[in-house]
């Protein structure tokens, strides 16, 4: 284990760590490092939901970023945890299916792109649809292309995390067709259940199924 903020991958890092991560950064990037140059872990918990055993146990699969009774640099933290989910070089992003969920989607991550610093950060940069009379034009900026030009767009400009929000009965093919395009990272809001091969990750947004289960608090 390496010390001094050197974060270093010594085994199997758990999903639901890394899951936890991106919230974690979301708390440090809302605070004004100025005013808080250091945070404890409890507060980070406190702003987080997670409690702060929780937190030095996840931040531990990584190294020793703080000083035990004094805490964490704000800013040493929150560059680290970006290292680490890769977040501090531009990751490209493309979605499949520009319908009204998939045109909110482009709107809301251009939106949050622009909060990234430059060269940092998520960003939108293509969409992919069947409708030849949305093919050719832009949402928020983010130009639609023909799903037959779906691997050549994904080379040239360098995606690797699509969005799926088509329809159930096509996103088998457009998921199988991203995979041999080279893209290994998906967030699928279509309500179906993916022939996913190893080495793929999806992450599965199924807003149907959560509203249902909601509707047992009801």
């Amino acid at each position: 284990m390496l010390k001094g903020g050197n974060p270093v991958k010594i085994r199997r890092v758990p999903d639901v760590v890394i899951r936890r991560l991106p919230l974690y950064l979301r708390v440090l990037d809302e605070i004004d490092t100025d005013l808080s140059p250091i945070i404890s872990s409890q507060e980070l918990g406190e702003r987080s939901g997670v409690t702060s055993g929780q937190i030095r146990k996840d931040l531990s699969f990584f190294g020793v970023f703080g000083k035990q009774g004094v805490g964490y640099s704000t800013v040493t933290l929150r560059a680290e945890l970006r290292r680490i989910l890769s977040l501090h070089q531009e990751i490209y992003v493309g979605l499949v299916g520009v319908g009204n969920l998939g045109q909110a989607f482009i709107r809301y991550g251009v939106s949050q792109s622009k909060k990234a610093l430059p060269n940092e950060g998520l960003r939108m940069v293509a969409a992919f649809d069947r409708d030849e009379r949305k093919i050719g034009q832009q949402v928020a900026g983010v130009p639609i292309y023909s799903v037959q030009h779906l691997p050549g767009i994904i080379e040239k400009l360098r995606i690797s995390i699509i969005i799926l929000t088509v329809p159930a009965t096509a996103a088998q093919a457009m998921f199988d067709c991203c995979v041999e395009s080279g893209v290994k990272a998906f967030l699928n809001f279509a309500p179906v259940k993916l022939a996913i091969p190893e080495g793929i990750r999806v992450h599965h947004a199924d807003v149907t199924l959560e509203l249902e289960s909601l509707a047992y608090y009801s």
